[in-house]
C-alpha cells in the first residue's frame, strides 16, 4: 500500500456548473481566477495611482491604467470563455477595456469562478484557489 492517498476518486467525480467540464477545466478556471484577482489589484493600484500622481504624470499612468485593462480583458476573456461560452466571453472582454465597468465584470466573473470552485469541492481563498487541491 502506498503512503500517498489515491486521487483517482477526485478525478473520476463530475465537475458541477460547467456543462461538458473536466478536472483540466476547473484547473483553468483556477489559474485564470488568480489572473483576475491580480488584475482587480493592479486595476485599483494604477487608478489610485492615476489620481494621485501631479498632472505632468498623469498620462503615463493613464497609459499603464489602460494596459491594465488589456491585461483584465484577456483573463476575463479566458475565463468566462470557460464558465458562459465564447460570444458572451468576447463581449465581457470587450465592456471589460471600459475601466470602472471593467472592474464590476472582473468582480462578477471573479464571483462566478469562485462558486463554480467551491461547488466541485475547491477550497478558495483570498488569493484565489490552490492549485495542488485541484
Amino acid at each position: 500500500m502506498s503512503q500517498f492517498p489515491s486521487r483517482t476518486g477526485s478525478a473520476n467525480k463530475p465537475v458541477v456548473g460547467i456543462p461538458n467540464g473536466t478536472r483540466a477545466d476547473l484547473l483553468s478556471i483556477a489559474k485564470y481566477q488568480k489572473g483576475i484577482l491580480l488584475g482587480i489589484l493592479l486595476s485599483l493600484a494604477a487608478t489610485i495611482a492615476t489620481l494621485a500622481a501631479p498632472l505632468d504624470l498623469r498620462f503615463w499612468f493613464g497609459l499603464l491604467l489602460y494596459g491594465v485593462g488589456l491585461l483584465n480583458a484577456v483573463f476575463i476573456f479566458l475565463l468566462s470563455t470557460k464558465l458562459f461560452g465564447t460570444i458572451k466571453g468576447i463581449g465581457l472582454a470587450i465592456l471589460t477595456i471600459v475601466p470602472f465597468l471593467g472592474l464590476l465584470i472582473l468582480l462578477l466573473v471573479n464571483g462566478r469562478a469562485t462558486k463554480i470552485l467551491k461547488q466541485n469541492g475547491i477550497g478558495v481563498g483570498l488569493l484565489g484557489a490552490k492549485l495542488s487541491s485541484i
